[in-house]
């Protein structure tokens, strides 16, 4: 595992020694903890794999890598921590480095850009979102944390268990407004109690975010014994929904392991802009009454003609929402014909929605000109469907086109808006294209 480019004498025997170590390390999640020859921890890193992990501090590429092997010589020894899941791994490497503090984690502990999970106290409704400018007031601090990638990866999943809510409305309870509200497509696929609908009490949402705040501070043990207090209690008093609501509760936080990678539910900071300056731009660009919160993405892919495909991808506060990613087969265009392939697609989504009362998107973006954009309109137009806000973006120049405009709309190449709609466009074309090469891998190789 040493380093073939150092001379072998000038690796200390004491990193040889913590190399051999990490071979007896288990294949399984948790976090890793590297100390010098003074036994003082110097680094701390969370694993998916802990044995394959910190290994990798051991092998030759690392001690080209800018950021590690100015202090590599120090590790002297190497202990890890096991972790149920890879969320409780990363929670636990966030409460290490705000306890140990060790040297090489110092720009997080230090530099306020890290990311911090926030649940903001004063509301009635207490919501849970990921910053890097955290209150000084009215909120509950959790982090900070290495990587926003990661985190906002957990609370996809932690938001299974908790559903509380990410939205940024001000919700009050009381006010008869909710009670018309329309909830957003998290409370369809049951990952949120829904609010903003009054669905829930002011007192119940509290439970479940005080919940929520157990488990980020490392109560998981107590937080399933309370669980399991509280069902048994609720079957006692034959109150079964409310048990039954616990049981799954108990049952989803028992299988955290096996709720995904972090990485399959992520939502990724492909560029280097806050998503919520994207959507407030699209809002002043195209003079929207707010901002689009629910965006979806349409692109077509194939190969000579064959085995067409369609992806649709869908993004939610300005960030991939990979569980309402949809792919297509289209049924009935023959041979290349993109604008035909669009109106298919389009026609089939929405006319699904319709039927079945789901929420519709705020913006549909196609990828393409002008041409794919009319062949939208008019799949709206022939089912009689008022359509969300359309448009789509051209390739080369980058163009911009809404209905009934003669000419595209060209933004800054530094604008947050035209960023974001690269971002749904490209994750679009990506999604299109990995399940095109799965169907002609299957057609070829089956």
């Amino acid at each position: 595992m040493t380093s073939s480019k150092e001379p072998a004498q000038d690796i200390p025997s004491a990193f040889k020694r913590a190399a051999e170590k990490v071979r007896t390390f288990p294949k399984t999640s948790g976090v890793y903890l590297m100390k010098d020859g003074a036994g003082v921890v110097i680094y701390i890193g969370k694993a998916k794999n802990l044995r394959s992990r910190a290994g990798s501090y051991f092998l030759s590429g690392a001690w080209q890598e800018p950021r590690l092997s100015h202090w590599l010589h120090e590790i002297a020894d190497v202990e890890y921590v096991e972790a149920e899941s890879e969320v409780d791994a990363l929670l636990m490497e966030s409460r290490l480095i705000k306890d140990i503090q060790p040297r090489n984690n110092k720009s997080q502990k230090d530099d306020k850009t890290f990311p911090y999970l926030v649940i903001t106290t004063r509301d009635d409704y207490p919501r849970v979102e990921v910053t890097r400018d955290p209150p000084a007031k009215g909120a509950k601090l959790f982090g900070p944390f290495p990587s926003a990638h990661s985190l906002r990866g957990a609370i996809q999943i932690l938001q299974r268990v908790f559903k509380f809510r990410t939205c940024t409305l001000d919700i009050q309870e009381g006010e008869e407004r909710w009670k018309w509200f329309r909830p957003c497509l998290l409370a369809s696929i049951d990952q949120c109690t829904a609010p903003c609908n009054l669905r829930i009490s002011k007192e119940e949402y509290r439970k479940d975010i005080k919940r929520l705040q157990m488990f980020l501070e490392g109560k998981k043990k107590r937080l399933l014994k309370q669980l399991e207090k509280e069902m048994h209690a609720a079957s006692e008093s034959l109150n079964f929904e409310e048990a039954a609501r616990f049981r799954d509760e108990l049952n989803l936080l028992q299988s955290l392991d096996e709720r995904g990678e972090l990485d399959e539910h992520v939502q990724p900071e492909v560029f280097y802009q806050d998503p919520k300056k994207g959507l407030s731009g699209l809002r002043k660009i195209f003079k929207l009454p707010e901002e689009p919160r629910i965006i979806e993405g349409v692109d077509i892919a194939h190969l000579g003609g064959g085995e067409t495909v369609a992806s649709l991808v869908q993004f939610l506060d300005g960030l991939p929402f990979k569980p309402g990613y949809r792919r297509y087969k289209i049924r009935e265009v023959k041979g290349v014909d993109d604008y035909r392939s669009i109106h298919e697609i389009v026609g089939r989504r929405f006319q699904r929605l319709q039927q079945e009362n789901e929420v519709f998107p705020d913006m549909l973006l196609i990828d393409g000109g002008k041409g794919q954009l009319n062949a939208a309109v008019a799949a709206f137009r022939e089912l009689d469907i008022d359509p969300p806000f359309l448009l789509s973006i051209a390739k080369r120049e980058e163009l911009l086109y809404v209905p009934g405009a003669k000419e595209g709309l060209r933004l800054s190449k530094h604008s947050f808006a035209l960023r974001l709609m690269q971002y749904v466009r490209d994750e679009a074309h990506r999604f299109a294209q990995h399940y095109h090469h799965m169907l002609r891998n299957k057609k070829y190789f089956d």
